[in-house]
């Protein structure tokens, strides 16, 4: 068997947001790309809980630093985005709950900022009676060092 022709050896999947239905605001963790080369998020998200309008929204924000302290908003140089994405990113809002979200639906965005740290916040604005449900994984990918685990 070749080695590394698997497609699993360089990938390293983390959860962002752990599956849950959600009505607030997520405490965003802190996602650390050291030792890889890229990195791919994928954002679940369900039928929404409510039908979203531009003021009761969710909102999901992309932040990335170079020192976990001070985080700034990616932008569309920062990331490589899908059909389902913003069409211009310039205050780190990478996909926007604005609509009636009638299907649930993955959405993938690629991101080359090349900074160390990467945030994600679930923003949520105006009344979320009912929650939707969300979860957010990160594949970790191009290990620069083998057995990078």
């Amino acid at each position: 068997m070749t080695p590394n022709r698997d497609g699993a050896s360089s990938l390293f999947p983390v959860n962002v947001i752990d599956p849950a239905v959600l009505a607030a605001d997520n405490t965003p963790v802190t996602i650390d790309l050291v030792d890889y080369q890229s990195a791919t998020l994928l954002l679940h998200i369900g039928v929404g809980g409510i039908t979203f309008t531009g003021t009761n929204k969710i909102e999901f924000v992309l932040t990335h630093s170079d020192d976990d302290s001070t985080y700034t908003n990616v932008t569309d140089d920062d990331v490589i985005k899908d059909s389902l994405g913003a069409t211009t990113i310039t205050t780190g809002i990478v996909r926007a709950l604005i609509a009636a979200h009638a299907a649930a639906t993955i959405q993938k965005l690629g991101y080359v900022g090349g900074k160390r740290y990467l945030k994600l916040l679930a923003d949520f604005s105006g009344t979320h009676g009912t929650g939707t449900p969300i979860a957010v994984s990160i594949v970790k990918n191009r290990a620069s060092l083998k057995g990078v685990a």
